[in-house]
């Protein structure tokens, strides 16, 4: 049973009815029918970044995320962390409220910073700790590129480990490009040398990632959540 309905996502979010139908196709298909997580999106602010808030690319992946997010969370929101350099913004997108949704949180937003994935995955453990919520979190952790500390990033997911938190990091760019090299390494960090656990993956959604159909999307997004959650739940991280 998914945690809203369809009739709900309807009667709030018609333009989302599509992407709420696929989530569930991929949910079903990696045995996660049911299961309930928190869903948070972390997205990349720096300046590279403009083309890909232009085009609406960011938008469609906070739509698709919300699309999950309504089969997972029974809120109909999903908090939403911008960063660039810092954290420029901790909010949220709604069903009932998430057409253009992106472009107005932007629009009060500053300056375009560099790529600081610590501060922001520091947010993100700080807003779940907060909410006291008891079911574990699917973060979907978007950038076009490296960090500008590595060692700090590297050491957040590592710690993060023993949290309820799955990081799924997805890609924007060239899939050749060295500024994803980061991520692989994070992708494969040595268990249990560096951390107790797998908590993270990592896929590219592309150069032009409108792109990428619903259904691989979505495959991609929780491709990784189930054998994470079965570790977890082994070493007692998630009840």
């Amino acid at each position: 049973m998914a945690a809203i309905s369809l009739s709900k996502v309807e009667e709030t979010a018609p333009a989302l009815v599509s992407l709420y139908k696929s989530a569930g196709v991929s949910l079903r298909k990696h045995g996660l029918d049911g299961q309930r997580a928190a869903v948070y999106l972390v997205v990349d602010y720096s300046g590279s970044m403009k083309p890909y808030y232009k085009d609406g690319s960011v938008q469609a992946l906070a739509d698709r995320v919300l699309g999950l997010s309504a089969h997972l969370d029974d809120d109909g929101t999903v908090p939403v962390i911008f960063f660039s350099t810092d954290v420029d913004a901790v909010t949220d997108i709604a069903l009932a409220d998430h057409q253009g949704r992106i472009e107005r949180i932007v629009a009060g937003l500053g300056h375009m910073g560099k790529t600081s994935y610590h501060l922001a995955m520091d947010a993100v453990i700080d807003h779940y700790l907060d909410s006291g919520a008891k079911d574990p979190a699917l973060v979907v952790f978007q950038t076009d590129g490296g960090p500008i500390n590595k060692l700090a990033a590297e050491r957040y997911l590592c710690k993060a480990a023993k949290l309820p938190l799955f990081w799924q990091f997805v890609g924007f760019g060239d899939a050749k490009s060295k500024q994803f090299e980061f991520l692989r390494k994070l992708d494969e960090l040595a268990v249990p040398q560096k951390r107790e656990i797998d908590n993270a993956g990592f896929f590219h959604a592309g150069s032009d990632p409108l792109r990428m159909s619903d259904a691989e999307l979505y495959d991609r997004l929780v491709g990784e959540f189930p054998q994470w959650l079965a570790a977890a739940r082994e070493r007692g991280f998630v009840q």
